[in-house]
């Protein structure tokens, strides 16, 4: 195979494994017979820098008065940092979370499933610590109190022991939480 072709098999591959990299977040207003206009977000995938630029590209677009906005997940999570942007920018939005039926909720999701007004599960919600690029540590999350996850979940009235149960968890296990867990950490 020439040198050419190996560069150009390289930048697809590149291009598909950026691609993937990033959530899906699509934002679509709906006009319901019974609720009225509803604003609805989804987000997907994984979790990574520039969802929050795209989720705020999103907003930007679709201005004016709904009568709710709702926010649906289905993430396998990704970047702890961006899941709290998304999450902030959620609440300060006013919007509401749900994982529907077919929807998982896991790993850094679960911060934006904290920043939800209202919250429902139908679907499922699965802890386990973060992996970070400098190792799994949670030792290893930058310190700086802007995305600080305990401060981010006190400013989302989310008890700190879901973060201590979290951190217990190797970020190669998952442990799916039952209705009285995700009523216990006020995500349900």
């Amino acid at each position: 195979m020439s040198r050419s072709a190996i560069q150009a098999a390289v930048f697809c591959l590149a291009i598909l494994c950026s691609a993937a990299a990033s959530a899906k977040v699509e934002i679509q207003p709906v006009q319901h017979g019974k609720a009225g206009r509803i604003l609805a977000v989804q987000i997907s995938e994984d979790i990574a820098p520039g969802d929050y630029e795209a989720l705020m590209r999103g907003l930007l677009a679709n201005p004016g008065k709904f009568d709710r906005k709702l926010a649906l997940l289905d993430s396998i999570g990704g970047s702890v940092t961006e899941a709290i942007r998304l999450g902030r920018l959620l609440r300060e939005t006013g919007f509401d979370v749900m994982v529907p039926t077919d929807g998982v909720c896991q790993g850094s999701c679960v911060y934006l499933l904290a920043a939800g007004r209202r919250k429902t599960v139908r679907g499922y919600v699965g802890l386990h610590r973060p992996y970070f690029p400098h190792g799994d540590s949670a030792l290893a999350a930058g310190t700086g109190s802007a995305y600080s996850p305990a401060a981010y979940l006190r400013e989302m009235n989310i008890p700190l022991s879901l973060l201590n149960d979290m951190n217990g968890i190797e970020p190669t296990h998952m442990r799916v939480l039952t209705r009285d867990e995700l009523a216990r950490y006020r995500l349900n």
